[in-house]
């Protein structure tokens, strides 16, 4: 197959994963999720606990329960802080745009929100939302929350040169690499492919960690894995660099995340 031909018949696939689902992970009774990607930018100050105040009492209380655990995190490493990352499953794309038009018709949830929506000018409640909306990869369809206790998460995107090379990436995880990633003590909580968000082709997945000691340690039992070695010097995705920019991210929950 030509590389056009490659192209097109992975484009018509679902969401880009191409990749034959892991049968630990995918038993066709449970459908992949949708995820909204909420990020709050903010600026220090009053803002900060309006939004955590409205994430909480409001947003999550409104959510809870439509399609899964909802997860809201402070961002600690990173480029922009203070940011607040929501991640919201939802049941269908269309959900994602009504979103806001449906939560508005919540009488609850409106009450709630009040001080947020209703901030002035002179003092807003954040400085910029933006959203993505993301489907879980076929190997990795749901949110898998992780074991109760402190917890630190990493939030990770992986940007591709090309559509071509996106696609490779996608079906490097589906070739052995979750695997790699469940060996080396990992706790994945979702794996999601960018259907609509900035700077595509990309990916997200997030993995959780007692602490940051927990988080080297693991990284590199990964890095030494010999199966890692082996899948990435693989010619079907070492011939060029497939992915060309990565964003990592250190969150923390807030106290009324469900993840």
């Amino acid at each position: 197959m030509d590389r056009r031909k490659f192209i097109a018949a992975s484009l018509a696939t679902s969401a880009l994963a191409a990749a034959p689902a892991v049968e630990a992970q995918s038993p066709a009774t449970r459908p992949r999720q949708l995820y909204q990607l909420r990020r709050y930018t903010l600026q220090t100050g009053p803002q900060v606990a309006m939004t955590e105040k409205y994430i909480s009492e409001a947003l999550i209380p409104a959510l809870d329960n439509k399609a899964g655990p909802i997860g809201a995190f402070r961002l600690d490493v990173g480029p922009e802080t203070p940011t607040f990352y929501v991640l919201i499953p939802i049941l269908a794309p269309a959900m994602a745009g009504a979103l806001e038009l449906e939560l508005n018709q919540n009488e609850t949830y409106v009450k709630a929100a009040e001080h947020f929506w209703n901030a002035p000018a002179s003092s807003p409640a954040f400085l910029r939302m933006d959203s993505s909306l993301l489907v879980a990869f076929e190997g990795w369809p749901r949110i898998t929350p992780p074991a109760k206790g402190k917890r630190i998460f990493q939030l990770r995107t992986y940007e591709s040169p090309s559509y071509r090379d996106h696609i490779l990436k996608v079906q490097m995880f589906h070739s052995g690499e979750f695997e790699i990633f469940t060996n080396a003590g990992f706790q994945p909580v979702f794996f999601g492919d960018t259907l609509i968000g900035q700077r595509m082709p990309s990916l997200t997945y997030m993995l959780s960690f007692a602490d940051s000691a927990d988080l080297d340690a693991k990284w590199a039992v990964f890095r030494n894995d010999p199966a890692w070695k082996k899948l990435s010097a693989d010619p079907r995705f070492a011939f060029e660099a497939i992915v060309s920019n990565i964003t990592n991210l250190v969150l923390s929950p807030l106290a009324a995340s469900q993840i």
